[in-house]
Order: C-alpha cells, then structure tokens, then sequence
C-alpha cells in the first residue's frame, strides 16, 4: 500500500473521513490470512487432515493450501471447514461449508459432525491442521448428548442480548457442546494437533477462540451454571440436568495435549499496529488505550468523547487515538445495528459535534452484529447534519437503533465480508484547536 498522506486541519472534513477509512483498511489488510502463513509449516503427518471453524477459516484454508503447495509439493492435504455464509473462499484441497451466525443452524451442526468423524479414526502418525477463528462457536453448534439445537439457539439468543462478555458466553457454550472446549483434538488423538488462530477475543486467550475446539478447557460446567443463573437465563430442565452432572472437560494436564500445538496468527493489537505506524509515518501523534477494551458500548463511546475533548485542549499537531477488543450491548429496544454503531453513537453524542474530532469504528470481519455495515464513521459537520434532519441520538440510541441513525446521515461503511476478523477497530482522530 501508499503511505497515507500527511493530516492538515485545514482539509476538509471529507478529506479526514477519508483517511480514517483509508487507515482501517490498512489495519484489516494486516491480518488478513493471505498475508499470515509462512514456510515454516509442521511436517506433513502419514495423513495430514484440515478442519477448521470460523468467520476466517474458508481464508485461512485457502491461504495454507498455498503455503502447504509451496512447502510441500508432494504431499497431500485434504480436509472440511465451515465459515459464515458468503464468507466462502476458492480452495482446492480443501472443502468448505457455509452455515449461519450469529444465530447457530442444522448446518453448523451438519458441519461439526463431519468435522468429528473426519478425525476419529486417525493413528499417531497422522497430523491435523485446525484453523480456528472467532465466529466458529456458532458455526459449528453440535449440542452435547441428550441436548438439542434449538435449546442451544435459545441459550445463544439470550446471551448474546443479555450483555455478557465474550469469555462468558464462551464457557457457556463449551460445556453445551460436543466438540467445543477440546472435545474435538480429543476425537482426533493420538493424532498430533496443531491449532492456527485468528484471535477475536480480548486478551487473545486461545481457548475462548471459537470456544477452543481443540485445545483443554480450564472451566467448569459448574461456571457455565452460574453464568445462566447470573444472567437470569431461562432453562429447559434437560440443559439444567446436563450441567449438572456433566463429565470433566478436557485438562490441560491430559496427557494427549502434549504434542499439541498451538500458533497465534493475527490478533488485534497487529490491526492496531498497522495504523500505528502508518499514523506515525504521516506525522500524527498516537495514543493507543489498548486492544482488549470491554464495557457497555454507548458507555465506552461517551468516555472517549470525554477523553478527546480534553486531550484536545493541550493539542498542538493531530492526535489519533485507537483501540480494540469487544464491546457489549444490552439490548433493550428493537432497533437495528452492532455494536461498533453502538458505540460511535455514544461517541458521537458525547462530542456534542466539537469541531476538529473525527470517529470510526468498524468490526474488522466487515459484518457489525447481523447487519449488512461494517460499522460507520462521522465528522464534526455531520452534528449539524443530524440537527437539521431532526434526528434525535437519545431516541436512537433508547431502541437500539444506531444503524438507522447513520444510515440516515449516509455514514454507514460497507465493504462485505473482510474474511478475517480480530473484532473491533475504533479510531478517533482530533485536530488542534485554533487557538492551541
């Protein structure tokens, strides 16, 4: 890519937008798959079986095909992964499927089934490559025995309203599942397995990864219990019987892991380092609050209106501030949008339209929540905007709505699916006042 160009406060708010857009697109084309595997691939086992779940795992595939051609010309792979719907890539070794998110359906389940019978019958010398990326909780939904997928959807639907954090959403759904938390090297040893990850999770913990199909679990469905009743969780009695008396998860201390293997290709703080430096290298300020940021998402955005507004007193050259990680939304009204739109309306109203402050937030996946936007942007002009059009952000933001209120501004980004996804991009640029 061309560097960015140098930022000016005198250019216009348009030229600004621009660049924030421009900078996010850089940011995600740093963790794209087609840039993350190298040569230094394990060596092929006497069968070396591919499977995979997640929102970047048809790309993952197609990028490791590559990468295994050009290592290993005269071995075979072959293998099945699953990825959201159009989230597809063009493999040839390898088949891919599509099924729903965030909202898990009959494919998933289909998926995850064939995905444990490729690997039951393999011997100590074979090898499986996993690629797993976030999104691979839904899309490979196989309840546990006795459970059924309609209770999982409802359990699913729930969480995903209720606010809970990702982690704990995930340690619900791992001790509901037959493949989740481990359960899938465990079908697949004595084979060896290696696990390569886009991480979207805050903290970039690999086991909450897709709710960590192949790697042990260090939860309990003990916790998974307290969560449900701590979010106050409706329960069929057969899902309350299973985690009640469900068996041990898969140990780190279980003697099978111990050939395992496990690679971190892309996280966000690698997003956030691509804007960095190309900020830098045209001559913006940084400041970088972290790549793992939680909370409520409105909450968050009014509190880095408030951060800008008083990093912008002491400016003398533009500051770009950025952040990362997963943002929650308790969800109360019947409004559309993610929480990316979430959150920017929170920021959006907390600056009030104060001159010289710019927002972008977007899911690097290019899908915020279930919406066909990526997430959205403003400038400080768009608050006038907003005015005369008679919007209202408090209404907006009561229903849940942040999707319609930019849609009406003509702020949303869409650019379809990104085929990876180390969650949230958030980047506020602030420009000197005049008088500073």
């Amino acid at each position: 890519m061309s560097p960015l160009p140098p930022v000016r406060p005198e250019m216009p708010p348009a030229s600004h937008s621009q660049w924030l857009r421009d900078l996010a697109q850089r940011a995600v084309a740093a963790v794209h798959p087609d840039n993350l595997f190298s040569n230094a691939l394990p060596a092929p086992g006497r069968k070396t079986l591919v499977v995979g779940a997640g929102k970047a795992s048809a790309a993952m595939a197609a990028a490791l095909e590559r990468a295994w051609q050009r290592q290993y010309p005269e071995a075979d792979i072959s293998g099945v992964v699953v990825t959201r719907y159009e989230h597809g890539a063009q493999c040839e070794k390898i088949e891919v499927l599509e099924a729903a998110h965030p909202m898990p359906d009959n494919l998933g389940e289909q998926a995850a089934k064939r995905m444990l019978a490729s690997v039951e019958a393999l011997g100590e010398e074979d090898l499986v490559l996993a690629l797993v990326s976030g999104g691979g909780s839904a899309l490979m939904s196989l309840p546990a025995p006795g459970l059924t997928l309609q209770q999982k959807q409802s359990i699913n639907k729930a969480l995903l309203r209720s606010g809970a954090p990702i982690r704990e959403i995930n340690t619900v759904r791992r001790h509901l599942s037959a493949i989740k938390g481990g359960r899938l090297a465990v079908a697949a040893h004595p084979a060896r397995v290696v696990t390569y990850l886009v991480s979207d999770v805050p903290g970039d913990d690999p086991t909450l990864i897709a709710s960590g199909p192949t790697l042990p679990d260090t939860t309990t469905a003990a916790d998974a219990l307290e969560i449900l009743q701590r979010y106050e969780i409706k329960l069929e009695p057969e899902v309350r019987a299973h985690l009640k008396a469900a068996e041990k998860s898969p140990r780190p201390d279980d003697v099978d892991f111990a050939r395992d293997q496990s690679v971190m290709l892309a996280k966000a703080a690698d997003a956030l380092a691509a804007a960095h430096d190309a900020a830098l290298a045209a001559g913006i300020e940084v400041r970088v609050l972290g790549d793992d940021l939680e909370g409520e998402a409105r909450e968050l955005g009014a509190e880095h209106a408030a951060l800008a507004l008083g990093l912008q007193e002491e400016l003398r050259q533009p500051l770009l501030i950025l952040s990362g990680g997963e943002t929650s939304v308790t969800v109360t009204g019947n409004g559309r949008g993610g929480r990316n739109v979430e959150y920017l309306l929170g920021l959006f109203d907390g600056l009030q339209g104060a001159p010289g402050i710019y927002g972008l937030a977007i899911d690097t996946d290019g899908i915020d929540g279930s919406e066909d936007n990526a997430g959205a942007s403003f400038a400080p002009d768009d608050w006038a905007k907003m005015q005369s059009q008679g919007l209202q952000p408090a209404s907006y933001q009561a229903d849940n709505d942040a999707y319609s209120f930019f849609a009406e501004l003509g702020n949303l980004i869409v650019t379809g699916p990104t085929r990876t996804n180390v969650n949230d991009f958030r980047a506020i640029l602030v420009l000197p006042t005049v008088d500073n």
